[in-house]
């Protein structure tokens, strides 16, 4: 799948219909099976509807490492 940043954003479990994406070094990836966890309230939410490529790779929760640069 390829999406924009604009199209992944649309993707986060607010929409019940819409599947939850998160992407890792622009693949998409689609984790609605486990809404719990990255769906709103859920403990990896910050993750979902956008690349979360750095944040992943250092195992990192802060908002700031949510993006698809590796370098640091």
């Amino acid at each position: 799948m390829e999406f924009t940043a604009e199209q992944l954003s649309h993707h986060n479990g607010s929409d019940p219909p819409k599947p939850i994406y998160v992407a890792i070094m622009g693949r998409v990836l689609d984790v609605t099976s486990g809404k719990s966890f990255y769906g709103p309230g859920g403990a990896y939410a910050m993750f979902s509807d956008m690349d979360a490529s750095r944040a992943l790779a250092k195992m990192s929760k802060n908002v700031e490492d949510v993006c698809p640069s590796l370098d640091a």
